[in-house]
């Protein structure tokens, strides 16, 4: 597989990727409202179970997500975490 081919495979696994992430953020969220909502020992047993069963699932999966874009870019030899833009410094008069 030649590079190009890895660096947009694992730029489209990285963006659908990331897709997945936030529709998770968003229905933590949700969760936490209808838990705040709901209130009383029901609401606090569903806060509790987002913060210990759900949310480690979703940091582990988005840290896995970083690591493959960090690949991707590497792989396509992107200077993006660089602060060398390659621009020249401008002529002082």
């Amino acid at each position: 597989m030649d590079r190009k081919a890895l660096t947009k495979t694992l730029n489209k696994i990285f963006g659908w990727g990331v897709l997945c992430v936030l529709i998770a953020g968003a229905l933590s969220f949700l969760g936490f409202l209808a838990a705040l909502v709901i209130g009383g020992e029901s609401g606090q047993e569903l806060a509790a179970y987002i913060h210990r069963r759900y949310f480690p699932v979703v940091i582990r999966v988005s840290s896995l997500m970083i690591g493959i874009g960090l690949a991707a870019m590497y792989a396509g030899k992107e200077r993006a975490l660089s602060l060398d833009t390659g621009q020249k410094p401008a002529e002082e008069d």
